[in-house]
Protein backbone atom coordinates (compact mmCIF):
# COMPACT_ATOMS: atom_id res chain seq x y z
CA UNK A 1 0.00 0.00 0.00
CA UNK A 2 1.21 3.34 -1.07
CA UNK A 3 1.62 6.79 0.61
CA UNK A 4 -1.44 9.03 -0.06
CA UNK A 5 -0.59 11.96 1.83
CA UNK A 6 0.02 14.97 0.13
CA UNK A 7 3.82 15.98 0.39
CA UNK A 8 2.41 19.86 0.52
CA UNK A 9 0.75 18.95 4.17
CA UNK A 10 2.76 20.60 6.74
CA UNK A 11 4.30 17.99 9.71
CA UNK A 12 2.42 19.46 12.37
CA UNK A 13 -1.04 18.38 10.41
CA UNK A 14 0.23 15.05 10.25
CA UNK A 15 -1.95 13.22 12.87
CA UNK A 16 -0.15 9.91 12.71
CA UNK A 17 2.90 11.85 13.98
CA UNK A 18 1.06 13.90 16.22
CA UNK A 19 -0.34 11.22 18.04
CA UNK A 20 2.86 8.66 17.57
CA UNK A 21 4.51 12.18 19.51
CA UNK A 22 1.29 12.39 22.50
CA UNK A 23 1.75 8.58 22.74
CA UNK A 24 5.26 8.93 23.55
CA UNK A 25 4.78 11.65 26.13
CA UNK A 26 2.08 9.69 27.94
CA UNK A 27 4.70 7.32 28.57
CA UNK A 28 7.19 9.67 29.98
CA UNK A 29 9.16 8.45 27.31
CA UNK A 30 11.29 10.66 24.73
CA UNK A 31 8.22 12.33 22.21
CA UNK A 32 10.94 12.18 19.62
CA UNK A 33 12.72 8.96 19.49
CA UNK A 34 10.14 7.09 21.94
CA UNK A 35 13.00 4.90 23.69
CA UNK A 36 14.66 7.43 26.44
CA UNK A 37 12.96 7.91 29.85
CA UNK A 38 12.13 11.61 30.63
CA UNK A 39 12.06 11.55 34.53
CA UNK A 40 14.89 9.70 36.57
CA UNK A 41 12.51 10.18 39.31
CA UNK A 42 8.95 10.97 39.33
CA UNK A 43 9.60 15.09 39.61
CA UNK A 44 13.36 14.74 38.39
CA UNK A 45 13.73 15.47 35.02
CA UNK A 46 16.76 14.40 32.81
CA UNK A 47 18.52 16.87 30.67
CA UNK A 48 17.94 15.00 27.38
CA UNK A 49 17.31 11.53 26.10
CA UNK A 50 19.80 8.84 26.30
CA UNK A 51 19.01 7.18 22.57
CA UNK A 52 18.68 10.05 20.32
CA UNK A 53 20.04 12.87 23.01
CA UNK A 54 17.69 15.15 22.35
CA UNK A 55 17.94 18.28 25.10
CA UNK A 56 14.59 17.86 26.90
CA UNK A 57 14.48 21.84 27.73
CA UNK A 58 14.76 23.68 24.05
CA UNK A 59 16.94 26.43 24.78
CA UNK A 60 14.89 29.37 26.39
CA UNK A 61 15.21 30.01 30.29
CA UNK A 62 11.49 29.81 31.05
CA UNK A 63 10.69 26.94 28.48
CA UNK A 64 8.59 24.85 30.74
CA UNK A 65 6.23 27.73 31.75
CA UNK A 66 3.29 26.49 29.60
CA UNK A 67 4.00 23.08 31.01
CA UNK A 68 2.96 24.96 34.47
CA UNK A 69 -0.16 26.38 33.14
CA UNK A 70 -1.14 23.11 31.72
CA UNK A 71 -0.61 21.25 35.18
CA UNK A 72 -2.25 23.88 36.75
CA UNK A 73 -5.47 23.93 34.67
CA UNK A 74 -5.86 19.99 34.59
CA UNK A 75 -5.27 20.23 38.41
CA UNK A 76 -7.99 22.91 38.73
CA UNK A 77 -10.33 20.91 36.69
CA UNK A 78 -9.93 17.96 38.70
CA UNK A 79 -11.22 19.44 41.96
CA UNK A 80 -13.91 21.20 40.21
CA UNK A 81 -15.37 17.82 38.78
CA UNK A 82 -14.57 16.55 42.48
CA UNK A 83 -16.70 19.28 43.37
CA UNK A 84 -19.28 18.66 40.70
CA UNK A 85 -19.62 15.09 41.39
CA UNK A 86 -20.07 15.86 45.68
CA UNK A 87 -22.62 17.98 44.76
CA UNK A 88 -24.85 16.01 42.18
CA UNK A 89 -24.65 12.88 44.68
CA UNK A 90 -25.33 14.62 47.63
CA UNK A 91 -28.12 17.54 45.95
CA UNK A 92 -30.03 19.27 47.67
CA UNK A 93 -28.12 18.69 51.01
CA UNK A 94 -24.84 19.23 50.32
CA UNK A 95 -22.35 19.15 52.88
CA UNK A 96 -20.21 22.43 52.05
CA UNK A 97 -17.76 21.97 54.36
CA UNK A 98 -17.18 17.96 54.31
CA UNK A 99 -16.74 18.78 50.89
CA UNK A 100 -14.13 21.51 51.50
CA UNK A 101 -11.79 19.35 53.50
CA UNK A 102 -12.45 16.79 50.75
CA UNK A 103 -11.55 18.24 48.11
CA UNK A 104 -8.65 19.95 50.04
CA UNK A 105 -5.67 17.30 49.16
CA UNK A 106 -6.76 16.67 45.61
CA UNK A 107 -5.45 20.38 45.42
CA UNK A 108 -1.83 19.14 46.41
CA UNK A 109 -1.70 16.05 45.17
CA UNK A 110 -3.06 16.37 42.08
CA UNK A 111 -0.34 18.88 40.63
CA UNK A 112 2.50 16.50 42.19
CA UNK A 113 0.99 13.42 39.93
CA UNK A 114 0.47 15.29 36.74
CA UNK A 115 3.69 17.10 36.84
CA UNK A 116 5.72 14.56 34.79
CA UNK A 117 2.99 13.95 32.43
CA UNK A 118 2.53 17.89 31.64
CA UNK A 119 5.99 18.44 30.76
CA UNK A 120 6.58 15.57 28.67
CA UNK A 121 3.33 16.87 27.02
CA UNK A 122 4.21 20.24 26.23
CA UNK A 123 7.50 18.82 24.87
CA UNK A 124 6.22 17.14 22.63
CA UNK A 125 3.48 19.56 21.70
CA UNK A 126 6.21 21.97 20.71
CA UNK A 127 8.11 19.37 19.17
CA UNK A 128 4.77 18.69 16.73
CA UNK A 129 4.84 22.46 15.90
CA UNK A 130 8.83 23.63 16.24
CA UNK A 131 10.57 20.15 14.50
CA UNK A 132 14.03 19.35 16.54
CA UNK A 133 16.60 21.00 14.56
CA UNK A 134 20.71 20.12 14.96
CA UNK A 135 20.81 22.50 18.03
CA UNK A 136 18.10 20.84 19.66
CA UNK A 137 20.59 17.52 20.30
CA UNK A 138 23.36 17.86 23.04
CA UNK A 139 26.70 16.93 21.44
Amino acid sequence: MTDVRDPRTPPELDLRRTSTYILRALRLRCPHCGHGRMFRRWLIQLPHCSTCRLLYERGEHDYFIGAYLVNLIVAELAVVAGMAVGIFLTWPDVPWNTLKWVLLPFVVITPLVTYPFSKSLWLAIDLIYRPAEDTDFQR
